[in-house]
């Protein structure tokens, strides 16, 4: 990067972080608006930071940098030895800017964009912050914690102008790309019904991650990391496997369903849900996590202009001994689609015009004579050519060995940070609206209720008090209102 190039952006920078003040500072109503004056040059890197450096961190970072011109330049964690880690790791030929708090980083000019890869209680907080503060933003899955957070995201998002992704990255593998384009092209007929599932049954994939043995509240920032989270003393498993527990991550259904709906809301061009309910328990791994380790829900997908009505369930099951076989089936009436990141099997099978009769049906029930007319009637109605189904086909696709869907998914957002475009392939309006319905099965196993939810809205609906509302009230007859005289 050229050093005027980097004036430039200080003094830019210094009067976005002006204006943004200024607009934090102004009454409620009043936009906090960051304008994306800057365009970055094709023939500039994209400097940027990571915040959280655990293993998704560590992958994220990774895959972005196999994007060319692009640059790590600082990264935040609140535990010392990742920090000392990523010194090692991406600072081997530089000087690599480490801190634990992340503020430091946005408050630094000359960071382009950021990677949020941080407990999912703390996404909306240090996204919100980074897109006020001029920076374009890379948020891992689930964008948000809860439902009542989303809004607050897009808002900022498009005030800001910058541009953002959403990390749920299969969705840019060539495989789901191929998925998209075949019920597109109505190779399955009309979607009745979808099930995906994503098993496991080993203790790292249960989320009991390593924890370093120098764990201490003088190695690691402990209150910083509970943030809105309820106070409670340390406890070095729920921060070096805060998935387990629902102060700071969403569960099995955050961690994992929202790749699988994601995936779906991509092949199928679909809004959302209208109807979530989900159930599970805590079958196996009991070790003092507080969210469960069988999920299954179900929900269900109003017609649009893009599809016809269907249901989907969704299933994890970190108790799996048997085979494990991660897929995702989309269901037509005229064939399937069966996919994972890296393959896929098509199978067409389209039945004939005529119903056909015998075998277990009621036909052999009827006199001859019945059966003699029948016959008659058939012939009349399906002549031989509607009696005979198109050949059973099956069409298998391959991703190419050099399709990094991590990488492209990181391509798409360094292409549209470029070009000053908000237009990425997982903006904040999709990633909510794939996190909700997911969120909404927390909510629907937690609170053990059906969930109803409007897609186009994204906003949940309270149908318990709707009906109160539009009840009509009792009329009281003049008689039994009239006083006696």
């Amino acid at each position: 990067m050229q050093s005027n190039r980097r004036t430039f952006i200080k003094s830019l920078s210094a009067a976005s972080a002006v204006i943004a003040t200024e607009a934090v500072a102004k009454p409620f109503g009043a936009p906090a608006y960051i304008p994306n004056l800057m365009k970055i040059s094709p023939n500039d890197k994209i400097r940027f930071a990571t915040i959280g450096m655990g293993i998704q961190g560590n992958f994220d970072t990774q895959a972005a940098l196999r994007n060319p011109d692009v640059e790590l330049v600082a990264v935040a964690d609140l535990y010392n030895g990742r920090l000392e880690h990523a010194k090692t790791a991406y600072g081997k030929d530089k000087e690599l800017f480490t801190t634990r708090d992340h503020r430091e980083i946005l408050a630094r000019p000359d960071i382009d964009a950021v990677l949020v890869v941080t407990p999912d209680h703390w996404h909306d907080h240090i996204t919100i912050a980074a897109l006020k503060a001029g920076k374009h933003v890379y948020c891992e899955k689930p964008m948000v914690q809860h439902l009542n957070e989303g809004k607050a995201v897009i808002d900022a998002w498009k005030k800001s102008g910058k541009t953002m992704q959403v990390g749920s990255q299969r969705i840019s593998s060539a495989s789901f790309k191929e998925a998209k384009r075949l019920v597109e092209a109505g190779e399955i007929g009309q979607i009745n019904y979808i099930e995906s599932n994503n098993d496991r049954f080993n203790a790292i994939g249960a989320w009991q991650y390593s924890i370093p043995p120098d764990a201490s509240t003088q190695t690691l920032d402990w209150d910083r990391f509970l943030g809105d989270a309820p106070k409670r003393p340390f406890d070095e498993k729920r921060f070096f496997r805060w998935r387990n527990y629902k102060d700071y991550g969403t569960g099995v259904a955050g961690d994992l369903f929202i790749h699988l709906i994601t995936g779906v809301h991509f092949v199928t061009n679909t809004m959302g849900p209208t109807r979530i309910y989900s159930s599970g328990n805590l079958a196996y791994w009991k070790d003092g996590r507080d969210v469960p380790d069988i999920m299954a829900c179900i929900m269900d997908y109003p017609k649009t202009d893009q599809h016809e009505a269907f249901q989907m369930v969704l299933r994890v099951n970190f108790a799996n001994a048997g085979k494990i076989n991660d897929v995702t089936r989309i269901i037509g009436n005229e064939g399937q689609i069966e996919f994972s990141e890296n393959n896929l099997i098509m199978t067409k099978k389209k039945l004939p015009t005529a119903p056909g009769y015998g075998g277990y049906d009621s036909f052999f029930t009827f006199t001859e004579p019945v059966q003699q007319e029948f016959v008659k009637r058939y012939d009349s109605l399906y002549p031989p050519d509607t009696r005979k189904a198109d050949p059973v086909k099956e069409i298998r696709f391959e991703a190419p060995k050099n399709d990094d869907a991590h990488a492209k998914h990181f391509g798409d957002f360094f292409d549209n940070v470029r070009k000053g475009s908000q237009g990425t392939v997982e903006d904040p309006v999709f990633g909510f609206r794939a996190a909700a319905p997911v969120l909404a099965c927390n909510e629907s196993f937690f609170e053990q209720k059906v969930v109803h939810w409007d897609p186009i809205t994204m906003t949940q609906k309270n149908l318990a008090a709707s009906a109160t509302s539009t009840k009509k009230k009792p009329v009281t007859s003049a008689k039994a209102s009239t006083k006696k005289s």
